[in-house]
């Protein structure tokens, strides 16, 4: 059900190093293909270390082959550094708000802070749009 109270945005934290900024290069590249969050869970899944080569270029693009992405398309995006800007800019903003780990979460401009159950969230959100006047 759309109420309008909520919308989800997400934004890149690329702190981790070289392949923490390729992936989510590699995330966008996903997008321009209408295959974010697929991409998205696919590195979830596929996490083995810090800058460990899980997340090599090469390896990034064959996450996207597996996932039947147009490759040729999805390479060049890649190689080409088309949303290197992107990730360090959004990066550097989170960074600026205080974050210094994953996951985080703003809500309103009020930083929530690692992995939450459902009802720290549901409590913030009324508590900003002033509780549940049904």
């Amino acid at each position: 059900m759309q109420t309008g109270v909520v919308r989800l945005g997400y934004q890149h934290f690329a702190f981790l190093g070289p392949e923490s900024q390729w992936a989510a290069e590699a995330s966008e590249c996903a997008a321009d293909q209408g295959a974010f969050w697929p991409y998205h869970d696919r590195l979830f899944d596929r996490q083995a270390g810090e800058n460990r080569g899980a997340f090599s270029k090469d390896k990034l693009k064959q996450f996207a082959a597996d996932l039947g992405l147009d490759t040729a398309a999805f390479n060049a995006c890649l190689d080409s550094g088309k949303y290197t800007s992107l990730v360090r800019t959004e990066t550097a903003t989170i960074q600026s708000l205080g974050v210094r780990g994953t996951p985080a979460f703003l809500i309103n401009g009020r930083p929530l802070v690692g992995a939450q159950p459902f009802e720290v969230f549901q409590q913030i959100i009324e508590a900003e749009i002033g509780g549940n006047d049904e």
